[in-house]
């Protein structure tokens, strides 16, 4: 059976083959002549599965479609690979506990700000002051604000931090293909070049780097009879990286047909180089543009923020029904508008 640790278990993962717990229970109950009552929930399980497919498939197609969307939703974060080595799967990432109190803390703060502003005061006397209901309907205002901003923020950050994640990989990854053809060139064999790369990438960003790590797992698993291309495969699959995912395959397909290593390996160096040089001019490009997209969905706060505080009489037309109902609105369209903003900017090489 397949191993990784992570909150959630089933078959994903990769490692040695074991029986799993059914087949152990069915062998074990065929030696002795009974089936045991694991295996009889199983089979009956089986039998109630092949029914659905006869008598109704596209039910067994939306119960295949939820299952896999299931599976997706709860991968590990980590992986037992196949030297007994934990390995990280960056294609999710899962918050720590005070990572999420903190950021939702943080969200929470400017959420109830940005609600108290748009719609504090309300309920006020016929003399601007506050009553009763006005604390009341403030303090519901934050906390709706509040807890719907962090509701909405956890899981962009988690996204955020993931990306983060993968970006930094991906630059590591870079200067693993120098560092190799750098090798190569000096006349080392595949498997020292691999050696040789990980002494250089250890001196330049440590032993905690998450390149670093990942080269020491795949020279572990070469010392448990590994295929070098086996565990780059591994290592592309688990990256969600398409450069790297594309590397491990050409590697995969070169190192088999005994193609020269060397030139793969400075091929793929300079165009991936290319595309990261491409992506931050860019980036560059679209910097001013994305500042002022930030300052677009500030500004309408601190403009309501200042119209309140400066001018009572005026700040009573927010408290109205029509006020409430244009404020509403108008939010809704900053926030569109900003959303459509970062999805434009958002250009992948």
């Amino acid at each position: 059976m397949k191993q990784y640790y992570g909150e959630n278990q089933g078959d994903m993962g990769y490692g040695v083959g074991t029986e799993t717990g059914y087949e152990q229970q069915m062998r074990y109950g065929e030696e002795a002549g009974y089936q045991t009552e694991y295996a009889q929930q199983m089979e009956y399980q089986m039998e109630y599965g092949q029914q659905i497919r006869i008598e109704n498939p596209n039910k067994e197609e939306f119960m295949n479609k939820k299952e896999k969307k299931k599976e997706k939703e709860m991968q590990p974060q980590c992986y037992m690979s196949v030297s007994n080595m934990t390995t990280w799967n960056y294609n999710v990432y899962y918050m720590l506990k005070k990572e999420k109190i903190l950021y939702f803390l943080l969200a929470f703060v400017v959420g109830g700000f940005v609600g108290y502003v748009f719609f504090g005061g309300l309920f006020k006397d016929e003399f601007y002051s506050s009553t009763t209901k006005t604390y009341i309907s403030n303090i519901i205002v934050v906390f709706i604000f509040g807890i719907l901003f962090g509701k909405i923020y956890l899981p962009m950050r988690t996204e955020q931090l993931k990306e983060k994640k993968k970006r930094i990989l991906k630059l590591q990854f870079r200067d693993m293909l120098e560092s190799l053809t750098t090798s190569l060139n000096a006349g080392s064999n595949t498997i020292d070049a691999f050696q040789n790369v990980y002494e250089d990438l250890k001196v330049q960003y440590g032993e905690e780097a998450d390149i670093v790590y990942e080269i020491s797992v795949i020279l572990s698993g070469i010392r448990d009879n590994h295929t070098i291309e086996e565990m780059l495969k591994d290592f592309g699959w688990r990256s969600g990286v398409d450069d790297i995912i594309s590397f491990s395959q050409v590697f995969e397909v070169c190192y088999r047909k005994g193609v020269n290593i060397k030139d793969i390996v400075r091929n793929v160096h300079n165009i991936l180089s290319d595309k990261m040089r491409i992506s931050e001019d860019i980036e560059t490009q679209i910097t001013a543009a994305k500042n002022e997209n930030n300052i677009m969905i500030v500004m309408p706060v601190i403009l309501i923020a200042m119209i309140k505080s400066m001018s009572p009489d005026f700040a009573s037309n927010f408290a109205s029904t029509s006020g409430v109902i244009s404020t509403l609105v108008s939010l809704g369209l900053f926030v569109l508008s900003y959303i459509v903003g970062r999805k434009l900017m958002e250009i992948k090489i």
